[in-house]
């Protein structure tokens, strides 16, 4: 894939999450005047745009395999399953805080969503090291050539750190939002995620030489001590 068309679709496809979340937004909260949802999708997007440009500078490889997401992607039945009931789960957060925002079914202190955001962008922050850390970090389930297991920094926590800022990331989404109702969504996608690592090991332990030894020395997925 040539540079400039590496660009191009990694802000069109920027672009189109964007887009997308701005419609689960928007439209349940009926209209532009969510004033935490402009904030929520500033940090959102500053973040994605930041890691984008250092990749774009420093990993293109990275990058590049980091376009090849979602369901479609997937080569086997199980992800594509448990990628489409995270994407829903996802997407759910966004409608279910909007609508709980508007409708005041829940009351956040005024200063919660300002904390909210802060931690989202810690998790951004996160993120960011672990794609520091492993190149290989494809969005799909696969074994890329010549790849290794990474055990060092994050990975000497916990096995799953790109899942760990996740979580932190999808918890503090709705309370940036305003809602505390919208951590219901977040349950989901957090069994979702659950699953989807504990396949992903399977199919690592298979193929990817020395994962099983990793396993033994990094004993928790993505919470130090819980799991």
């Amino acid at each position: 894939m040539k540079t400039l068309e590496l660009l191009l679709k990694s802000l069109s496809g920027l672009l189109f999450l964007l887009l997308i979340m701005g419609v689960t937004l928007f439209v349940p909260f009926g209209s532009f005047t969510f004033y935490l949802a402009w904030i929520y999708l500033g940090v959102f997007t500053i973040s994605i745009v930041l890691i984008t440009i250092y990749l774009f500078l420093f990993d293109k490889h990275l990058l590049k395999s980091r376009l090849a997401a979602g369901p479609i992607s997937e080569t086997r039945k199980t992800q594509k399953v448990i990628q489409t009931a995270a994407g829903l789960a996802f997407l759910g957060i966004f409608v279910v805080s909007a609508f709980d925002y508007k409708y005041k079914w829940s009351a956040v202190p005024l200063t919660l969503p300002y904390v909210a955001d802060l931690f989202c962008t810690l998790a951004f922050i996160l993120i960011f090291y672990v794609f520091k850390q492993n190149t290989f970090l494809s969005a799909t389930i696969e074994i890329q050539e010549k790849q290794k297991v990474v055990s060092t920094g994050l990975y000497g926590i916990v096995r799953h750190p790109m899942y760990t800022g996740v979580v932190i990331l999808s918890f503090f989404t709705p309370l940036a939002l305003g809602s505390f109702i919208g951590l219901f969504p977040v349950l989901i996608l957090f069994i979702v995620i659950i699953f989807r690592v504990i396949d992903e090991e399977r199919e690592l332990k298979q193929k990817l030489p020395g994962y099983k030894e990793y396993i033994e020395e990094v004993k928790y997925r993505l919470i130090p001590f819980v799991f």
